[in-house]
C-alpha cells in the first residue's frame, strides 16, 4: 500500500500525523509525507520520503491577511469573523489552490492507494478526489471545530480556480471517514462529525526521547506540575515579521509565561515550565520552579499530577493517556472550545484571568478536586482500552482495499 499524508499547520499537526505514518511505514507500506519546509524535521527520513512543498501557516495567513487588506481598500468594510468562520477561512483559503498544484504532481507520480491529511489540511482531500482514492483525516483539534457546511463554498471556490468539477456535498470532507484517540462519548467535535476510528494515543511521538536528568532530581514529596505554551504560540513571532497581528482573543505571550512562572512559584508543587524558547525577561523564579525550553511531554505526563495546558488536542490526548487532570489557559483557535469541553467532561478546570494569581489558586483547586482526579482516572482506564496504533494501519488497509476492489 501506497499512503500520501499531507500536513500543514502547527507542529502540533505534524505531531498527530507522525505515528499513523511511522505505523505504516513499519508495516512496509511506502509513505510520502508532503508538508511545508518548517514541519519536515517532524518526521523520519529513514522510514519514510519527505517532499517539503506546501505552503506554511504563515504564508497561508499571509495571503489571507493581504486578500482582506485588499477588500477593504476596494470599500469592503471589515468584519470581525467568530471562531467558526476563521477555522473555515483558514483551512480553505488561497493556499489550498497553491498546495494542490505542489502536491498534484507529486501525488500522479506517486500513485497513492490511500491519502492520510492533517485535519485542517485540505488540497490531500481534492487531490484524492482526482485520483480516485480514499482519504481520511488524522486526530485534529482544528479538524474538529471546522464545519463542514461552511467548507462547501470556499472549496468550490478552490475547486474553480484549478478547474475541477464543484462538489455540492458537505459531507465531502470525511466522506471515508476520520481518526481520533478519544471514545465517541468523549468527543471534542463542535459539529456533527462522521463516528471515528478510534486508537490508542501513542505513548510515545517523537523516537528515543528520554526526561533530562534534572527531572529525576526534583522533590518527589510534592506533586510534579508541568506547564506548557504549546506548539503554535512560537509562530507568533513568524507572523510579526510579516506584519500579521496575532488573533484579537489572545494574550501577549510574554504576559502567559510570565502568569505561568509567578504563579506556579506559590504553589506548593515542583513545577516544570517549558517556555517554547519565549525569553522569561525579569521574571522571579521561584526555587520550586524549572524552566526549560522544551521537554518531551508525552513522558513527563506519565509522572506528573498536574497539566497546565493551552488546551491544544495534541496535549489534551497526551494528558487523558497518562491520567492527568489538566489546568487550562486557553489562546486561539480550538483551544477556548477544547477548555470549556474539558471543564464539561471533568478533566479539570479553565483558568478564569492570565494572571499569576488566577494560575496559582486554579492549579491549587484541581490539585486538591478528588472529583476530577477519579474522572481522569476513568478515561486513562478507557483509553487503554482501544486497540494500538497498528488498527489504525489496518483500517487503512481495509478502506484503500474496499476502494480497489481487492476486498
Amino acid at each position: 500500500m501506497r499512503v500520501l499524508c499531507t500536513v500543514t499547520g502547527s507542529q502540533g499537526h505534524a505531531r498527530a500525523v507522525l505515528p499513523l505514518a511511522r505505523a505504516a511505514a513499519k508495516a512496509g507500506h511506502e509513505v510520502l509525507v508532503v508538508t511545508p519546509p518548517e514541519l519536515a524535521d517532524v518526521f523520519e527520513p529513514g522510514l519514510m520520503r519527505i517532499e517539503p512543498v506546501l505552503p506554511g501557516m504563515v504564508e497561508a495567513i499571509g495571503r489571507m491577511v493581504q486578500e482582506r487588506q485588499e477588500a477593504e481598500a476596494a470599500g469592503t468594510p471589515r468584519r470581525v469573523l467568530d471562531t467558526r468562520e476563521q477555522l473555515i477561512a483558514t483551512a480553505s483559503g488561497p493556499h489550498v489552490t497553491t498546495a494542490y498544484q505542489k502536491l498534484y504532481p507529486l501525488a500522479k507520480e506517486f500513485q497513492p492507494d490511500i491519502v492520510l491529511r492533517d485535519g485542517a489540511e485540505l488540497s490531500g482531500a481534492l487531490v484524492a478526489e482526482q485520483l480516485g482514492v480514499p482519504y481520511i483525516s488524522a486526530p485534529s483539534g482544528a479538524g474538529n471545530l471546522i464545519d463542514p457546511a461552511g467548507l462547501v463554498e470556499p472549496l468550490n471556490e478552490r475547486r474553480q480556480e484549478l478547474g475541477l468539477a464543484a462538489e455540492p456535498d458537505a459531507g465531502m470532507v470525511h466522506r471515508y471517514g476520520r481518526f481520533d484517540c478519544l471514545p465517541a462519548d468523549t468527543s471534542f467535535a463542535a459539529f456533527d462529525l462522521p463516528t471515528p476510528f478510534t486508537y490508542r494515543q501513542p505513548s510515545e511521538v517523537a523516537t528515543g526521547e528520554v526526561l533530562p536528568p534534572e527531572i529525576a532530581a526534583l522533590p518527589a514529596d510534592r506533586p510534579l506540575v508541568l506547564a506548557s505554551v504549546g506548539t503554535a504560540l512560537p509562530m507568533l513571532g513568524a507572523f510579526k515579521a510579516f506584519g500579521i497581528d496575532p488573533p484579537e482573543e489572545m494574550e501577549d505571550p510574554d504576559v502567559t509565561v510570565r502568569a505561568l512562572i509567578e504563579g506556579l512559584s506559590s504553589v506548593d508543587c515542583s513545577a516544570v515550565v517549558a517556555t517554547a524558547g519565549f525569553p522569561i525577561g525579569d521574571v522571579e523564579v521561584g526555587d520550586n520552579v524549572l524552566v526549560v525550553e522544551r521537554m518531551p511531554q508525552p513522558l513527563l505526563l506519565e509522572c506528573a499530577q498536574l497539566f497546565l495546558t493551552h488546551a491544544g488536542y495534541n496535549s489534551i490526548r497526551e494528558a487523558l493517556r497518562a491520567g492527568v487532570p489538566m489546568a487550562t489557559l486557553p489562546q486561539f483557535g480550538d483551544q477556548p472550545h477544547n477548555a470549556r469541553r474539558i471543564e464539561e467532561l471533568g478533566f479539570g478546570k479553565q483558568i478564569p484571568a492570565t494572571t499569576p494569581e488566577a494560575v496559582a489558586e486554579t492549579c491549587r483547586a484541581v490539585l486538591a478536586d478528588a472529583t476530577i482526579a477519579a474522572t481522569v482516572a476513568r478515561a486513562q482506564r478507557r483509553s487503554l482500552t482501544m486497540p494500538g496504533v497498528e488498527s489504525a494501519v489496518a483500517h487503512l488497509e481495509e478502506l484503500a482495499g474496499r476502494a480497489a476492489g481487492t476486498e
